[in-house]
């Protein structure tokens, strides 16, 4: 690595790799690393909210992202049983937004554009690239690679959940985890085509208990939550199929082209600096997937950090990494993680007649324009990411 190198992302998802977009777009001396041997293909994230879609336009990935994805620009919460269900419109905020919508689109297209990107950049993401420790001091930071060690002014650490970034800082990652499974199951059965006035994203209450189901270009994913706590028995095939049979009878023999097991995690660090290693995205904070704010949360991180690590870099006083670390750390912890579990707990009831009753209260939302547009812009992320810039 070449002694100007100042920027060592760890982590080539979404976020490290917005990171890196960021900083070599204005000239920035950087290196991505990845213990993977490639980009996770596993089914991850599937949705990009509209400012997350604008900074990705800004990032010069914009247009090619849109053409790959299912844009939904409207969203319902459903009672399965009645059919009765609340359509909200993300065109209301048409005045916030380059992109009055969400897009559904797997995570890993986003991270084949941004590393082509970098290439034409000429920087290379190196995967299979592990990190073992790491030491700094007031100059920089000496990072062991394998058997490689190097030196750099600062790390970005974007490397998941499991973060080695974070467990080499000895930082707690503070918060719990939820016992029962939940199963996200991937399949081609047109529900579009088989259930009446459903939306490409829906959160549907149920007697069973909740699910979702979110339309991608060419297949659905459902997300269910069965009552069990064993991964493997929420995965198993009877049961997931019993679940699809009872969202529609026709889906019960439908083609299963992946089912992915996971708990559910409220975790947050107590800090997203240490000295100059800084974190990002899973790293530093998990939220319930109920609403779609964990990748772009972290992608906002991204972002947040580039813009100020560059003044950095080019003079600013290094405690404006600390205004990165009120800003998106209070974010995270008082916003994101709060508003992903209340999303989580409103669906949650299996009684029928609340489920009605909270239906009609979003009804209720939905038919108010200015409550619907305050609704719109916070589940969008919009009013989140205005909140953060203005804490000094």
């Amino acid at each position: 690595m070449s002694d100007s190198t100042q920027v060592l992302i760890v982590g080539a998802g979404p976020v490290g790799l917005s990171a890196a977009l960021a900083l070599s777009k204005v000239g920035i001396d950087i290196r991505v690393v990845d213990a993977g041997p490639d980009v996770d293909r596993r089914m991850r994230a599937s949705t990009f909210h509209p400012p997350t879609l604008d900074i990705i336009q800004s990032l010069g990935l914009g247009d090619e992202l849109v053409a790959m994805g299912l844009k939904a620009s409207r969203f319902q919460m459903r009672q399965h049983e009645t059919a009765e269900c609340v359509v909200f419109d993300l065109s209301l905020i048409s005045d916030a937004t380059k992109h009055p919508y969400r897009l559904q689109v797997e995570q890993h297209h986003y991270c084949d554009l941004a590393i082509a990107a970098l290439r034409d950049r000429g920087v290379e993401v190196n995967f299979d690239t592990r990190v073992d420790s790491l030491t700094q001091d007031d100059k920089g930071v000496v990072v062991k690679l394998g058997s490689e060690s190097v030196t750099v002014r600062w790390v970005i650490g974007s490397d998941g959940a499991t973060s080695a970034v974070r467990k080499s800082l000895g930082l707690e990652y503070g918060g719990m985890t939820h016992t029962h499974s939940s199963v996200l199951v991937s399949t081609p059965f047109p529900f579009h085509e088989a259930i009446d006035n459903i939306s490409n994203v829906s959160y549907c209450w149920s007697e069973r208990g909740p699910f979702s189901l979110l339309r991608l270009r060419n297949f659905w994913r459902a997300s269910l939550y069965p009552a069990v706590e064993d991964l493997g028995e929420a995965a198993n095939e009877s049961r997931v199929r019993d679940w699809l049979a009872y969202i529609h009878p026709d889906a019960r023999d439908a083609e299963i082209l992946d089912t992915n097991p996971y708990r559910v995690h409220e975790r947050c660090v107590d800090r997203f600096r240490v000295g100059r290693v800084l974190l990002a995205g899973d790293a530093a904070h998990l939220n319930p997937p109920s609403g779609g704010m964990g990748m772009n949360g972290g992608i906002h991180d991204a972002m947040n950090l580039s813009g100020k690590l560059l003044r950095v870099i080019n003079g600013a006083d290094d405690s404006l990494l600390d205004r990165y670390d009120r800003q998106r750390h209070t974010l995270a912890s008082q916003r994101i993680i709060p508003q992903a579990s209340a999303n989580r707990a409103r669906m949650a009831t299996m009684d029928k007649d609340e489920q009605l009753q909270r239906l009609a209260d979003q009804r209720a939302i939905a038919a108010d324009d200015e409550r619907c547009r305050d609704f719109l812009l916070r589940s969008s992320m919009i009013t989140g990411l205005r909140e953060a810039q203005g804490i000094e």
